[in-house]
């Protein structure tokens, strides 16, 4: 559905996203993570013809954003981070308003109308001034006015940033809903959100995109080394002592307790049933009771930190324009 190849964006010398490649394919919820100011926003910005790149080249359905840009906007759908609402207009009156600009044909007005307001659950708010309305009902008429026209794909930037944890559950269900019929772009910085929703994930940092796949296939990124938090009933010295000669321990980490008990955070280099049972058989062996011991699964946040720490720089300006194969659209 999505073509993003070599995409480059400056402001002057600020570099705000860096020679970015991916592909997005029909029928996913994507989650497109990074910290504030990784260049989210630009790359959405540029994706939905709202901002010129500086090089490179996108194309949505096969059409390019740049040379056919009526073409490729038909097929997309965007809620931007500040929502566009007129707030002297009624839900009903700005709904109507955006699927006339949108070209939605006067047979069909009242038809599709009908249908986003359902499926955003704004009907009993129609009659409504925008303005009145909490910041989960903005959020729900932003998102009805990308559902107009009937896009192939949803953009939506930090759609639930400044809701209250009631608002986030119902738009991140609506999100899910969305993504059963449609193409979804999700932009965040909350993991948690990322790993909820999106059956993909595309990780960016400083501008760069350092990573791509499933939550799954991301997490496994992080499988080289696991963690294990054990609390025992011993020394710190004792403890440490009675897991140096388990196979596959990489370093142990003690801090003692309260009540005689230390804290043991062991990274293993081996995962499963067998290195729970050397942990365990070890300290039983040296007669130390064991209060608890959990493995900690890798998460996004363990794959995105890791990952941020190696990337790469941005690259001088001059640099950049001496690479072949991109064209300049400043």
């Amino acid at each position: 559905m999505i073509e993003v190849n070599h995409l480059t964006k400056r402001y002057g010398s600020h570099t705000a996203v860096e020679d970015l490649t991916f592909t997005v394919e029909k029928g996913y919820v994507y989650g497109f993570l990074g910290p504030n100011g990784a260049g989210k926003s630009t790359t959405m910005n540029i994706l939905t013809g709202c901002l010129a790149a500086t090089e490179g080249q996108v194309t949505i359905g096969g059409y390019d954003i740049f040379e056919e840009p009526i073409k490729a906007k038909r097929l997309v759908g965007y809620l931007p981070e500040q929502p566009p609402l007129y707030g002297g207009m009624t839900v009903q009156e700005y709904l109507s308003f955006v699927a006339r600009a949108k070209g939605v044909p006067v047979r069909r007005l009242d038809e599709q109308l009908e249908r986003v307001a359902a499926v955003t659950g704004v009907k009993d708010v129609a009659a409504r001034l925008i303005r009145n309305l909490s910041k989960g009902y903005r959020q729900r008429v932003g998102i009805a006015q990308a559902l107009l026209g009937e896009p192939e794909i949803i953009i939506l930037d930090e759609p639930t940033v400044g809701l209250d944890p009631l608002q986030i559950v119902e738009i991140r269900q609506l999100i899910r809903d969305l993504g059963r019929e449609r193409t979804v772009i999700l932009s965040s910085h909350i993991l948690s959100e990322v790993q909820a929703v999106c059956d993909r994930v595309l990780m960016i940092h400083r501008g760069c995109l350092v990573a791509s796949g499933t939550p799954a296939e991301l997490e496994r990124q992080c499988a080289g080394k696991v963690t294990y938090r054990v609390t025992v009933k011993a020394l710190p010295g004792e403890a440490r002592a009675a897991l140096e000669p388990v196979k596959g321990i990489v370093d142990v980490d003690a801090a003692a307790g309260e009540g005689g008990r230390t804290d043991l955070t062991v990274t293993a280099s081996e995962t499963g049933a067998d290195m729970d049972e050397r942990l365990s058989f070890a300290l039983s062996d040296r007669h130390i009771p064991v209060l608890r011991l959990e493995r900690e699964q890798a998460s996004l946040e363990n794959v995105f930190l890791a990952l941020a720490q190696d990337a790469p720089e941005a690259a001088p300006a001059e640099e950049k324009h001496r690479r072949r194969g991109r064209r300049d659209r400043a």
